[in-house]
């Protein structure tokens, strides 16, 4: 199950380039997203350029600030499969997935971190998505997925999620993008042995 609200970018206002100032389950930390459709054209991605295979009608951009970003918080559950007991026993995983991408040849990109955190808002662990450079989709606009995947730590009670768009290069446009935002909690089988 997905833990992320919002996570493709289809919820709340949006569609065009236009920065929004408010985008569903996240908080606007800095600069201006925008959402935009796969159907807009005029050089952003389209629904067949490279990218999730079961897209929805929109992804994330950074809109036209420098930096973006979109912080998102997460409870882990309490009880259950992958609740505490579970989790402090060090038999739950994680998987964090996106689908990040940029424009043609330039360097805009975009980055998605997890950072767990325990009782006390204290860091525990820290995984980190991208970003995906010019020469990682040679040269071609679009997105290409970027998993990570490891045990919860012990004592986790939360996660926050950073969403980055950074523009590398000229122009008004941070061509940064990203879609198809997952976090997503395992039983590990055997236990944490691996």
């Amino acid at each position: 199950m997905n833990l992320v609200v919002n996570g493709d970018a289809e919820s709340g206002a949006g569609g065009t380039a236009d920065p929004v100032a408010e985008v569903r389950g996240w908080q606007v930390a800095q600069g201006a997203p925008a959402l935009i459709a796969y159907s807009l054209g005029g050089g952003y991605p389209t629904a067949s350029d490279p990218g999730p295979a079961r897209r929805g009608s929109r992804f994330f951009s950074g809109g036209n600030s420098a930096r973006t970003a979109l912080v998102q918080d997460i409870s882990l559950p309490r009880t259950g499969p992958t609740g505490r007991r579970a989790v402090d026993a060090g038999r739950v995983r994680y998987t964090l997935s996106a689908w990040l991408g940029g424009y043609a040849g330039q360097e805009d990109g975009a980055r998605l971190s997890v950072e767990f955190r325990d009782a006390q808002g204290t860091p525990v662990a820290l995984s980190v998505l991208g970003p995906v450079g010019a020469a990682d989709r040679q040269g071609r606009t679009g997105l290409l997925e970027r998993t990570a995947e490891a045990a919860v730590p012990p004592t986790a009670r939360s996660a926050r999620l950073l969403l980055v768009f950074t523009r590398s290069g000229g122009g008004t446009s941070n061509d940064g993008y990203a879609d198809a935002l997952s976090l997503s909690l395992t039983l590990d089988a055997d236990g944490g042995h691996r």
